[in-house]
Protein backbone atom coordinates (compact mmCIF):
# COMPACT_ATOMS: atom_id res chain seq x y z
CA UNK A 1 0.00 0.00 0.00
CA UNK A 2 1.66 3.10 -1.26
CA UNK A 3 2.17 6.11 1.90
CA UNK A 4 -0.17 8.68 2.73
CA UNK A 5 1.45 11.77 1.16
CA UNK A 6 1.80 13.37 4.43
CA UNK A 7 3.53 10.64 5.59
CA UNK A 8 5.80 10.08 2.73
CA UNK A 9 7.06 13.94 2.39
CA UNK A 10 7.83 13.47 6.52
CA UNK A 11 9.68 10.72 5.80
CA UNK A 12 11.83 12.26 3.10
CA UNK A 13 12.37 15.37 5.36
CA UNK A 14 13.60 13.86 7.27
CA UNK A 15 16.16 11.31 5.71
CA UNK A 16 17.55 14.28 3.75
CA UNK A 17 19.18 15.54 6.81
CA UNK A 18 20.79 12.27 7.76
CA UNK A 19 24.30 10.10 7.21
CA UNK A 20 24.08 6.48 7.44
CA UNK A 21 27.82 6.06 9.30
CA UNK A 22 30.39 4.54 7.99
CA UNK A 23 31.15 0.64 8.25
CA UNK A 24 32.27 -2.58 7.55
CA UNK A 25 30.10 -4.66 4.73
CA UNK A 26 28.01 -6.96 6.86
CA UNK A 27 26.75 -3.30 9.18
CA UNK A 28 26.30 -1.49 6.13
CA UNK A 29 23.97 -3.76 4.70
CA UNK A 30 22.38 -4.50 7.88
CA UNK A 31 21.86 -0.31 8.32
CA UNK A 32 21.26 -0.30 4.18
CA UNK A 33 18.15 -2.47 5.07
CA UNK A 34 16.79 -0.90 8.05
CA UNK A 35 16.73 2.51 5.55
CA UNK A 36 15.18 0.50 3.02
CA UNK A 37 12.30 -0.30 5.58
CA UNK A 38 11.87 2.63 6.36
CA UNK A 39 11.35 4.20 3.51
CA UNK A 40 8.13 1.22 3.01
CA UNK A 41 6.85 2.22 6.24
CA UNK A 42 7.24 6.00 6.32
CA UNK A 43 7.46 7.61 10.00
CA UNK A 44 4.41 7.40 12.57
CA UNK A 45 1.56 9.27 12.18
CA UNK A 46 -1.66 9.93 14.60
CA UNK A 47 -3.36 7.79 12.15
CA UNK A 48 -1.63 4.37 12.37
CA UNK A 49 -3.27 1.95 14.95
CA UNK A 50 -0.48 2.12 17.54
CA UNK A 51 0.34 6.14 17.71
CA UNK A 52 -3.16 6.84 18.50
CA UNK A 53 -2.75 7.79 22.28
CA UNK A 54 0.64 9.65 21.38
CA UNK A 55 1.69 12.09 18.74
CA UNK A 56 5.15 11.27 17.50
CA UNK A 57 5.79 14.75 15.69
CA UNK A 58 7.93 15.72 18.52
CA UNK A 59 10.40 12.67 18.02
CA UNK A 60 10.52 12.00 14.22
CA UNK A 61 10.59 15.74 12.79
CA UNK A 62 14.11 17.36 11.60
CA UNK A 63 14.58 19.73 14.12
CA UNK A 64 14.66 19.49 17.90
CA UNK A 65 12.41 21.15 20.31
CA UNK A 66 14.66 22.58 23.03
CA UNK A 67 15.14 21.02 26.53
CA UNK A 68 17.11 22.77 29.31
CA UNK A 69 19.05 20.27 31.13
CA UNK A 70 17.74 19.55 34.53
CA UNK A 71 19.97 20.73 37.97
CA UNK A 72 19.23 19.21 41.03
CA UNK A 73 20.99 18.45 44.36
CA UNK A 74 19.69 14.99 45.26
CA UNK A 75 21.93 11.93 45.25
CA UNK A 76 22.97 10.44 41.75
CA UNK A 77 20.66 7.37 40.88
CA UNK A 78 22.61 4.02 42.14
CA UNK A 79 25.14 6.16 42.87
CA UNK A 80 25.78 3.78 46.02
CA UNK A 81 26.10 0.91 43.93
CA UNK A 82 29.66 -0.76 42.84
CA UNK A 83 29.15 -1.33 38.95
CA UNK A 84 31.14 -0.89 35.72
CA UNK A 85 30.61 2.93 34.99
CA UNK A 86 29.68 3.84 31.00
CA UNK A 87 28.89 7.60 30.29
CA UNK A 88 27.48 9.18 26.92
CA UNK A 89 27.19 12.92 27.17
CA UNK A 90 24.70 14.19 24.51
CA UNK A 91 24.59 10.77 22.95
CA UNK A 92 28.47 10.23 22.44
CA UNK A 93 30.61 8.03 24.69
CA UNK A 94 32.72 9.96 27.24
CA UNK A 95 35.52 7.73 28.03
CA UNK A 96 37.41 10.46 30.35
CA UNK A 97 34.17 10.43 32.75
CA UNK A 98 33.60 6.03 32.37
CA UNK A 99 35.64 3.69 34.08
CA UNK A 100 38.35 1.18 32.49
CA UNK A 101 35.70 -1.38 30.40
CA UNK A 102 37.56 -4.07 30.84
CA UNK A 103 35.30 -7.00 33.35
CA UNK A 104 35.53 -10.49 34.29
CA UNK A 105 33.13 -12.09 32.84
CA UNK A 106 31.59 -9.95 29.79
CA UNK A 107 33.22 -7.88 26.72
CA UNK A 108 32.48 -4.27 26.14
CA UNK A 109 33.01 -2.36 22.74
CA UNK A 110 31.61 0.54 21.59
CA UNK A 111 29.47 0.07 19.09
CA UNK A 112 31.20 2.86 16.35
CA UNK A 113 34.34 0.12 16.33
CA UNK A 114 32.39 -3.20 16.66
CA UNK A 115 30.67 -1.99 13.14
CA UNK A 116 34.18 -1.17 11.26
CA UNK A 117 35.56 -4.86 11.78
CA UNK A 118 35.01 -7.46 9.03
CA UNK A 119 34.09 -10.09 11.26
CA UNK A 120 32.49 -9.52 14.87
CA UNK A 121 30.19 -11.33 16.60
CA UNK A 122 27.62 -8.80 16.75
CA UNK A 123 26.78 -9.30 13.00
CA UNK A 124 24.13 -12.62 14.25
CA UNK A 125 22.47 -9.36 16.62
CA UNK A 126 23.04 -6.15 15.24
CA UNK A 127 19.58 -5.07 13.74
CA UNK A 128 18.72 -8.37 13.52
CA UNK A 129 16.23 -8.32 16.63
CA UNK A 130 15.05 -4.73 16.04
CA UNK A 131 13.67 -6.35 12.32
CA UNK A 132 12.44 -9.40 13.89
CA UNK A 133 10.23 -6.55 16.33
CA UNK A 134 8.69 -4.96 13.15
CA UNK A 135 6.02 -7.51 12.69
CA UNK A 136 3.16 -7.42 13.33
CA UNK A 137 3.60 -3.61 14.55
CA UNK A 138 5.93 -1.99 12.59
CA UNK A 139 8.32 0.48 14.33
CA UNK A 140 9.75 2.89 12.41
CA UNK A 141 11.51 4.65 14.69
CA UNK A 142 13.25 1.88 15.73
CA UNK A 143 14.52 1.37 11.99
CA UNK A 144 15.49 4.86 11.81
CA UNK A 145 17.87 3.76 14.45
CA UNK A 146 19.19 1.41 13.14
CA UNK A 147 20.21 2.84 9.94
CA UNK A 148 22.01 6.29 11.88
CA UNK A 149 23.20 5.00 15.28
CA UNK A 150 27.20 5.65 15.49
CA UNK A 151 27.46 5.22 18.92
CA UNK A 152 26.45 2.39 21.53
CA UNK A 153 27.68 -0.49 23.36
CA UNK A 154 27.75 -3.87 22.65
CA UNK A 155 28.36 -6.70 25.40
CA UNK A 156 29.14 -10.31 25.28
CA UNK A 157 28.41 -11.64 28.65
CA UNK A 158 30.02 -15.18 28.76
CA UNK A 159 30.16 -15.28 32.74
CA UNK A 160 28.77 -13.81 35.94
CA UNK A 161 30.59 -10.62 36.34
CA UNK A 162 30.95 -9.12 39.40
CA UNK A 163 28.88 -5.72 39.36
CA UNK A 164 26.29 -4.58 37.35
CA UNK A 165 27.20 -2.73 33.78
CA UNK A 166 25.83 1.04 34.07
CA UNK A 167 24.88 3.15 31.02
CA UNK A 168 24.87 6.75 32.33
CA UNK A 169 22.85 9.26 30.14
CA UNK A 170 23.61 13.35 30.86
CA UNK A 171 22.39 15.62 28.58
CA UNK A 172 24.19 19.36 28.27
CA UNK A 173 23.44 20.42 25.55
CA UNK A 174 19.98 22.22 25.15
CA UNK A 175 19.05 20.97 21.24
CA UNK A 176 21.36 17.34 20.97
CA UNK A 177 19.68 15.08 19.45
CA UNK A 178 21.28 11.66 20.67
CA UNK A 179 20.46 8.27 18.94
CA UNK A 180 21.94 5.33 20.59
CA UNK A 181 22.52 1.70 20.06
CA UNK A 182 23.19 -1.27 21.94
CA UNK A 183 23.63 -5.03 21.51
CA UNK A 184 24.01 -7.57 24.45
CA UNK A 185 24.45 -11.18 24.20
CA UNK A 186 24.11 -13.34 27.52
CA UNK A 187 25.72 -16.14 26.33
CA UNK A 188 24.78 -19.95 27.84
CA UNK A 189 24.35 -20.36 31.31
CA UNK A 190 25.39 -16.67 32.04
CA UNK A 191 24.07 -13.27 33.72
CA UNK A 192 24.22 -9.63 33.45
CA UNK A 193 22.65 -6.61 35.62
CA UNK A 194 22.06 -3.65 33.56
CA UNK A 195 21.31 -0.54 35.11
CA UNK A 196 20.86 3.06 33.14
CA UNK A 197 19.65 6.41 34.31
CA UNK A 198 20.05 9.91 33.26
CA UNK A 199 17.97 12.06 30.40
CA UNK A 200 20.90 11.72 27.75
CA UNK A 201 19.45 14.83 25.34
CA UNK A 202 16.92 17.14 24.62
CA UNK A 203 15.33 14.45 22.15
CA UNK A 204 16.51 10.78 22.73
CA UNK A 205 15.98 7.48 20.40
CA UNK A 206 17.61 4.42 21.67
CA UNK A 207 17.39 0.67 20.72
CA UNK A 208 18.55 -2.20 23.20
CA UNK A 209 18.92 -5.44 21.57
CA UNK A 210 19.14 -8.62 24.05
CA UNK A 211 19.24 -11.81 23.09
CA UNK A 212 19.66 -14.57 26.08
CA UNK A 213 20.68 -17.94 25.52
CA UNK A 214 19.48 -21.04 27.50
CA UNK A 215 20.09 -21.00 31.16
CA UNK A 216 21.30 -17.36 31.13
CA UNK A 217 19.70 -14.31 32.59
CA UNK A 218 19.37 -10.84 32.07
CA UNK A 219 17.92 -8.45 34.44
CA UNK A 220 17.52 -4.50 33.42
CA UNK A 221 16.77 -1.29 35.69
CA UNK A 222 16.62 2.29 34.55
CA UNK A 223 15.37 5.33 35.91
CA UNK A 224 15.13 7.96 33.16
CA UNK A 225 16.57 11.71 33.67
CA UNK A 226 14.31 14.00 35.29
CA UNK A 227 14.68 16.67 32.98
CA UNK A 228 11.59 18.30 32.71
CA UNK A 229 11.70 19.31 28.76
CA UNK A 230 12.97 16.16 27.53
CA UNK A 231 11.42 14.03 24.81
CA UNK A 232 12.50 10.37 24.11
CA UNK A 233 11.30 7.49 22.46
CA UNK A 234 13.46 4.15 23.46
CA UNK A 235 13.05 0.41 21.93
CA UNK A 236 14.02 -3.03 24.08
CA UNK A 237 14.11 -5.97 21.66
CA UNK A 238 14.63 -9.46 23.28
CA UNK A 239 14.93 -12.91 22.60
CA UNK A 240 14.53 -15.37 25.08
CA UNK A 241 15.68 -18.73 24.99
CA UNK A 242 15.21 -21.98 27.05
CA UNK A 243 15.03 -21.98 30.78
CA UNK A 244 16.03 -18.48 30.76
CA UNK A 245 15.27 -15.33 32.58
CA UNK A 246 14.12 -11.44 31.52
CA UNK A 247 13.34 -8.99 33.94
CA UNK A 248 13.09 -4.96 32.63
CA UNK A 249 11.77 -2.74 35.04
CA UNK A 250 11.95 1.40 34.43
CA UNK A 251 10.86 4.44 36.56
CA UNK A 252 10.22 7.42 35.04
CA UNK A 253 9.34 11.09 36.62
CA UNK A 254 8.57 14.14 34.57
CA UNK A 255 9.62 14.30 31.10
CA UNK A 256 7.44 16.25 28.27
CA UNK A 257 6.69 13.21 26.19
CA UNK A 258 7.68 9.32 26.35
CA UNK A 259 7.54 6.58 24.79
CA UNK A 260 8.92 3.10 25.76
CA UNK A 261 8.81 -0.11 23.65
CA UNK A 262 9.34 -3.27 24.75
CA UNK A 263 9.42 -5.95 22.19
CA UNK A 264 9.90 -10.10 23.10
CA UNK A 265 9.74 -13.35 22.41
CA UNK A 266 9.58 -16.38 24.26
CA UNK A 267 11.68 -18.94 21.77
CA UNK A 268 12.29 -21.70 24.19
CA UNK A 269 10.54 -23.93 26.89
CA UNK A 270 10.00 -22.53 30.36
CA UNK A 271 11.22 -19.26 30.03
CA UNK A 272 10.48 -16.12 32.18
CA UNK A 273 10.20 -12.76 31.13
CA UNK A 274 9.37 -10.04 33.23
CA UNK A 275 8.45 -6.15 32.42
CA UNK A 276 7.21 -3.52 34.76
CA UNK A 277 7.24 0.03 35.05
CA UNK A 278 6.18 3.07 37.49
CA UNK A 279 5.60 6.72 36.16
CA UNK A 280 4.97 10.14 38.06
CA UNK A 281 3.89 12.82 35.97
CA UNK A 282 2.71 16.26 36.95
CA UNK A 283 0.89 18.89 34.19
CA UNK A 284 3.13 18.97 30.82
CA UNK A 285 3.67 14.86 31.11
CA UNK A 286 2.59 12.48 28.51
CA UNK A 287 4.07 9.27 29.27
CA UNK A 288 3.28 6.10 26.93
CA UNK A 289 4.59 2.38 27.50
CA UNK A 290 3.83 0.21 24.85
CA UNK A 291 4.67 -3.58 25.19
CA UNK A 292 4.32 -6.60 22.74
CA UNK A 293 4.96 -10.41 24.02
CA UNK A 294 5.26 -13.40 22.03
CA UNK A 295 5.33 -16.78 23.83
CA UNK A 296 5.94 -18.96 20.98
CA UNK A 297 7.30 -22.05 23.42
CA UNK A 298 5.81 -24.49 25.79
CA UNK A 299 6.08 -23.39 29.77
CA UNK A 300 6.37 -19.79 29.17
CA UNK A 301 5.96 -17.15 31.78
CA UNK A 302 5.60 -13.53 30.85
CA UNK A 303 4.48 -10.92 33.51
CA UNK A 304 3.55 -7.17 32.10
CA UNK A 305 3.01 -4.35 35.42
CA UNK A 306 2.74 -0.98 34.85
CA UNK A 307 1.76 1.83 37.22
CA UNK A 308 1.24 5.42 36.82
CA UNK A 309 0.70 8.43 39.40
CA UNK A 310 -0.65 11.30 37.11
CA UNK A 311 -1.65 14.72 38.21
CA UNK A 312 -2.27 18.58 36.83
CA UNK A 313 -3.61 17.42 33.45
CA UNK A 314 -0.31 14.63 32.99
CA UNK A 315 -1.41 11.76 30.57
CA UNK A 316 -0.88 7.91 30.72
CA UNK A 317 -0.66 5.85 27.98
CA UNK A 318 -0.80 1.79 28.30
CA UNK A 319 -0.69 -0.53 25.44
CA UNK A 320 0.36 -3.70 26.37
CA UNK A 321 -0.38 -7.45 24.59
CA UNK A 322 0.47 -10.84 24.79
CA UNK A 323 0.36 -13.27 21.78
CA UNK A 324 0.32 -17.04 22.14
CA UNK A 325 1.14 -18.99 18.98
CA UNK A 326 -0.05 -22.40 18.41
CA UNK A 327 1.28 -24.73 20.21
CA UNK A 328 2.78 -22.43 22.85
CA UNK A 329 0.96 -24.69 25.67
CA UNK A 330 1.43 -24.33 29.25
CA UNK A 331 1.93 -20.41 28.75
CA UNK A 332 1.35 -18.53 31.84
CA UNK A 333 0.44 -14.73 30.58
CA UNK A 334 -0.43 -12.20 33.28
CA UNK A 335 -0.82 -7.94 32.80
CA UNK A 336 -2.30 -5.16 34.49
CA UNK A 337 -2.05 -2.15 33.95
CA UNK A 338 -3.12 0.93 36.79
CA UNK A 339 -3.24 4.64 36.94
CA UNK A 340 -3.77 6.79 40.13
CA UNK A 341 -5.18 9.84 39.03
CA UNK A 342 -4.73 12.51 41.56
CA UNK A 343 -7.16 15.22 39.92
CA UNK A 344 -9.96 15.53 37.53
CA UNK A 345 -7.34 16.87 34.53
CA UNK A 346 -5.51 13.69 34.73
CA UNK A 347 -5.82 11.09 31.94
CA UNK A 348 -5.05 7.71 31.85
CA UNK A 349 -5.62 5.46 28.05
CA UNK A 350 -5.35 1.63 27.97
CA UNK A 351 -5.42 -0.38 25.07
CA UNK A 352 -4.84 -4.32 26.72
CA UNK A 353 -4.61 -7.17 24.34
CA UNK A 354 -5.06 -11.00 24.50
CA UNK A 355 -4.58 -13.50 21.11
CA UNK A 356 -4.14 -16.87 21.82
CA UNK A 357 -3.66 -19.59 19.85
CA UNK A 358 -3.36 -22.71 22.30
CA UNK A 359 -5.81 -24.61 24.39
CA UNK A 360 -4.01 -25.21 27.62
CA UNK A 361 -3.19 -21.43 28.87
CA UNK A 362 -3.78 -19.44 31.57
CA UNK A 363 -3.64 -15.72 30.47
CA UNK A 364 -4.88 -12.52 32.12
CA UNK A 365 -5.34 -9.09 31.28
CA UNK A 366 -6.65 -5.86 33.77
CA UNK A 367 -6.63 -1.84 33.33
CA UNK A 368 -7.89 0.34 35.89
CA UNK A 369 -7.99 3.79 37.16
CA UNK A 370 -9.11 6.04 39.57
CA UNK A 371 -8.61 8.29 42.46
CA UNK A 372 -6.78 7.96 45.81
CA UNK A 373 -9.46 5.63 48.01
CA UNK A 374 -11.39 8.43 50.50
CA UNK A 375 -11.96 5.90 53.29
CA UNK A 376 -8.10 5.23 53.44
CA UNK A 377 -7.57 9.11 53.34
CA UNK A 378 -9.53 9.65 55.84
CA UNK A 379 -8.36 7.34 58.37
CA UNK A 380 -5.37 8.59 57.86
CA UNK A 381 -5.98 11.98 58.25
CA UNK A 382 -8.12 10.67 61.59
CA UNK A 383 -5.11 9.50 63.03
CA UNK A 384 -3.06 13.11 62.84
CA UNK A 385 -1.44 12.14 59.34
CA UNK A 386 -1.65 15.81 57.42
CA UNK A 387 -3.48 15.35 53.83
CA UNK A 388 -0.36 15.66 51.60
CA UNK A 389 1.72 13.04 53.92
CA UNK A 390 -1.31 11.10 53.65
CA UNK A 391 -1.46 11.52 49.87
CA UNK A 392 1.98 10.23 49.67
CA UNK A 393 1.51 6.80 51.87
CA UNK A 394 -0.95 5.80 49.75
CA UNK A 395 0.56 6.56 46.35
CA UNK A 396 3.63 4.62 47.54
CA UNK A 397 1.68 1.81 48.72
CA UNK A 398 0.00 1.94 45.35
CA UNK A 399 3.30 1.47 43.46
CA UNK A 400 4.69 -1.12 45.63
CA UNK A 401 3.33 -3.98 43.26
CA UNK A 402 5.21 -2.65 40.45
CA UNK A 403 8.55 -2.17 42.73
CA UNK A 404 8.19 -5.65 44.03
CA UNK A 405 8.97 -6.65 40.08
CA UNK A 406 12.72 -5.67 41.20
CA UNK A 407 14.39 -8.60 42.64
CA UNK A 408 17.45 -7.00 44.17
CA UNK A 409 16.35 -5.60 47.67
CA UNK A 410 19.10 -2.96 47.40
CA UNK A 411 18.35 -1.53 44.17
CA UNK A 412 14.21 -2.19 45.19
CA UNK A 413 14.96 0.01 48.01
CA UNK A 414 16.69 2.94 46.58
CA UNK A 415 14.18 3.29 44.14
CA UNK A 416 11.74 3.27 46.68
CA UNK A 417 12.88 5.66 48.59
CA UNK A 418 13.49 8.11 45.45
CA UNK A 419 10.10 7.99 44.34
CA UNK A 420 9.08 9.20 48.42
CA UNK A 421 11.32 12.04 47.92
CA UNK A 422 10.01 12.93 44.82
CA UNK A 423 6.65 12.60 46.01
CA UNK A 424 7.40 15.04 49.08
CA UNK A 425 9.12 17.35 46.50
CA UNK A 426 6.25 17.63 44.19
CA UNK A 427 8.19 16.66 41.33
Amino acid sequence: MALAKTKQDATTQRLASLTVPDCAGWAHATRKDALTRLRQMGLPGRRDEYWKYTDPTSLSQSNVIPAAPFHSDETVVFGQIDRLKIVFRDGVFDPAASDDLAMDGLTVERLSDAVQKDIHWAQDYFGVLEKRGQSPVERPLAALNTAIASDGVVIRVTGKPARPVSLIYLHDNETSDAVLHHVIRVEEGASLTLLENGPAAARFNKVLEVDVATGGSFRHIRAQGRDRERRAVTHIFGRIERDSLFKSFTLTANGVMTRNEVVLEIVGDNAVAHVAGAALGDGDFHHDDTVFITHDAVGGESRQVFKKVLRNGATGVFQGKILVKDGAQKTDGYQISQALLLDGDSQFLAKPELEIYADDVACSHGSTSGEIDDEALFYLRARGVPEAAAQDLLTRAFLAEVIEEIDDPVLADDLLERLGAWLQRRG
